[in-house]
């Protein structure tokens, strides 16, 4: 198991969920991303497509300046 980061706080939707999907698709299986994305619409609509895509979310969290982690387990 590896973990990887990818920082989508400058992108806008859909694109936030496209990079997303796409590194993860480059991941082994039980590897994790720790995504950081922006407060509104990336934080709401990423982990609900992860799950959607049969991936595992395994937590949230704010770290500060309204960015959070969505770390995300392939």
């Amino acid at each position: 198991m590896a973990v990887f980061r990818l920082d989508i706080t400058g992108e806008h939707c859909p694109m936030t969920f496209v990079k997303t999907k796409l590194k993860l698709s480059e991941l082994h299986e039980g590897d994790i991303l720790e995504v950081l994305v922006r407060e509104g619409e990336p934080l709401e609509n990423i982990p609900q497509s992860a799950r959607e895509q049969g991936f595992e979310v395994i937590k949230i969290e704010n770290v500060g300046k309204g960015n959070y982690q969505i770390s995300i387990r392939k």
